[in-house]
């Protein structure tokens, strides 16, 4: 399982999900143009020290991006399905797809999507942070899966 964020608009939240990625091992991917300049303190400072464990290729384009995953299954993370993600099927090779925070995605991602998912939520709520929505989900589709990390037993 893999992660991509399409445009993303807010460092905080890219740092949130390299290091969500880095301690769960999914790789994420980056669709540029960012909208913020890559390695600014803001990511710097929610990444933590997770920078370097995280598995990150960037992307300049959503072409770019179609280019170099051609096999896998995208997953549409948005508020515009009725699926709720607790009742989707997810694969090992899938990859769940976030939009920006401040618009989404455009209509030709929509498109290109194979599937769209939806995080149910109380009438009159728009979302969820992205970053909260992106663990939400691959926290189901690792459970389903089996693909959770497995931890070492620690000494008690």
């Amino acid at each position: 399982m893999k992660l991509a964020l399409y445009q993303p608009d807010i460092a905080p939240n890219v740092g949130t999900l390299l290091r969500l990625g880095a301690c769960m091992g999914v790789p994420v991917h980056i669709i540029e143009p960012c909208g913020f300049p890559f390695g600014a303190r803001d990511l710097k400072r929610s990444v933590m020290d997770y920078s370097e464990m995280a598995d990150v290729t960037r992307h300049s384009s959503w072409d770019a991006f179609l280019k170099s995953e051609t096999n896998a299954r995208l997953v549409l993370l948005t508020t515009k399905t009725d699926l709720p993600y607790t009742d989707f099927n997810f694969g090992p090779d899938d990859i769940l797809l976030l939009g920006r925070e401040s618009v989404g995605v455009p209509e030709e991602v929509h498109q290109r999507a194979d599937a769209r998912v939806t995080i149910p939520m109380q009438a009159g709520m728009r979302s969820v942070n992205v970053a909260i929505a992106a663990s939400m989900v691959l926290g189901e589709g690792l459970r389903q899966t089996g693909a959770f990390p497995r931890q070492e037993q620690k000494d008690r």
